[in-house]
């Protein structure tokens, strides 16, 4: 990435990494004022899984594909901060899938909206992908929701049955559950109201589950265990707790 001058070498890498795709996304004005803080909150879970990817949360990402693979209506949602950290991860998974991407944000203004939909047009342009990007003119509310981030498109949310949502606030999670979609959530702190309220959640940092996704997206054969919602946040917080131990 242009101006990210850190050595693949070095430890954190693929943190530093992350940080500065954030600071180029606040640049161009994609970012609400708080995100540098919701991301520092998520890297500090990331410290206490060992920044790496664990194995029930590897089974909760194939398990998440396959249901939205078996969808009849999928969609993508993004915020600002999965814009400006995966947004090529989202969009090859929205090709995989062959559905739209939605941009929804809670502070929506015109020129943070433009900023969104430009960035990652610029990016579909780049691998040359065919997706289709939702979000500009939300013409449907999600019941029960206030505030901005109600506001969605009927084409994609709005009647969508099978949701990926990562970097979910929990009013919006607990009001898309309740509309009896399948809800899905990458999030780092497995006792978060959206990972608790969610259908399935994938205790894991962002780019890194999308690319569990995608690389499954690839095995030719492919077998998922059932999945226990409560089990699975059980095994995250039990894996957090002995590597604080440790």
């Amino acid at each position: 990435m242009e101006g990210f001058a850190a050595d693949p070498s070095h430890p954190r890498y693929a943190s530093l990494l992350m940080r500065h795709r954030l600071e180029v996304a606040a640049k161009r004005g994609m970012l609400a004022d708080s995100a540098m803080i919701a991301h520092g909150r998520g890297e500090a879970f990331d410290y206490m899984l060992g920044e790496q990817t664990t194995p029930n949360a590897r089974h909760a990402a194939q398990h998440a594909l396959v249901c939205l693979e078996q969808a009849a209506r999928p969609i993508l949602s993004l915020n600002g901060n999965v814009t400006a950290l995966a947004c090529d991860e989202m969009l090859l998974l929205a090709d995989h899938l062959n559905c739209p991407l939605e941009v929804n944000i809670f502070y929506r203004t015109p020129e943070r909206m433009e900023a969104l939909l430009s960035f990652i047009e610029e990016r579909r342009q780049v691998l040359d992908l065919e997706v289709k990007v939702l979000g500009a003119s939300p013409d449907a509310m999600i019941p029960g929701l206030k505030g901005p981030r109600a506001a969605c498109t009927r084409e994609g949310i709005f009647e969508s049955d099978v949701m990926l949502v990562p970097l979910e606030d929990g009013d919006r999670c607990q009001a898309l559950v309740n509309m009896g979609k399948t809800v899905i959530v990458i999030d780092l702190n497995p006792l978060s109201r959206s990972a608790q309220q969610a259908t399935i959640t994938v205790v894991d940092e962002l780019s890194r589950s999308l690319n569990t996704m995608l690389a499954f997206a690839q095995e030719e054969r492919r077998a998922v265990d059932a999945y226990d919602h409560q089990a699975n946040l059980k095994a995250s917080l039990a894996w957090i707790a002995d590597a604080v131990n440790r």
